[in-house]
């Protein structure tokens, strides 16, 4: 499906249980440089879809077969687009109530837009390795190994294969990540692994300190794509969606 976004069509995945006329959905936000077809999202969707949840997963702008460019991306566009999806999603006729799951980028914006939306209009949020990090790496200058001059960024970075644009690093700067977050008052799971070399997990507890009903679940050996305890991740975050849905 598509979505209206407000950088262009958003390319979207809605996968809906069978014999149901109304079930909750849970919206699922990908990372830096992901998309909606990669690992743990995918398989997530694949498990709620069996406990009777309907998954919906989107191509941020930029990403994946969305539109828009990847080098004027910036976490605000990804917020925006976030949003875009949420309001269709609340549109759809057999939804009763959405939650938000997020990895790495998609973890901050989901974590994000569930403060500025509230509780219940976000009925749970799971944040899987939240990368939060990103405002304290564009302050200090690096991405992903690539050093620049934070007063002054570059109109444009090469990072892997994909073009990085200022605006980028200029927003990342002045986010307000935990403050806004911390105005979420629902439930809230955190998921990150020990071994997480592009996010610390203390990104994650400091995410807990400022949540008034969270659980955090720090994972021995585990890295920033979940890939060493993946069938735990998968399973932990969708028990905790369904208690809560």
């Amino acid at each position: 499906m598509k979505i209206d976004g407000p950088n262009g069509l958003l390319s979207a995945v809605l996968e809906v249980p069978d014999g149901k006329d109304t079930c909750p959905l849970v919206i699922l936000m990908h990372g830096f440089m992901a998309n909606k077809k990669l690992e743990p999202l995918k398989s997530v969707a694949a498990l709620l879809l069996e406990k009777g949840i309907a998954a919906l997963r989107f191509d941020f702008d930029g990403h994946g077969r969305s539109q828009g460019r990847f080098r004027d991306m910036t976490v605000l566009t990804e917020l925006s687009d976030a949003k875009a999806v949420y309001d269709a999603a609340r549109k759809l006729p057999f939804v009763s109530d959405i939650a938000f799951l997020g990895h790495s980028q998609g973890g901050v914006v989901a974590g994000m837009l569930a403060g500025e939306l509230g509780c219940p209009a976000v009925k749970a949020l799971v944040q899987l390795a939240p990368a939060a990090v990103l405002k304290d790496d564009a302050l200090n200058g690096v991405l992903m190994g690539k050093h620049y001059d934070p007063a002054n960024p570059p109109e444009r970075l090469r990072v892997l294969f994909h073009t990085v644009g200022r605006n980028y690093f200029t927003v990342a700067q002045k986010l307000p990540i935990f403050e806004t977050s911390a105005l979420y008052t629902g439930p809230v799971l955190l998921i990150h692994g020990k071994e997480d070399k592009i996010v610390p997990y203390s990104y994650s507890e400091k995410y807990q300190s400022v949540y008034p009903d969270s659980l955090l679940r720090l994972l021995d050996g585990e890295n920033h794509i979940l890939s060493k305890r993946r069938r735990e991740v998968i399973q932990t975050s969708v028990q905790f969606l369904t208690d809560k849905l």
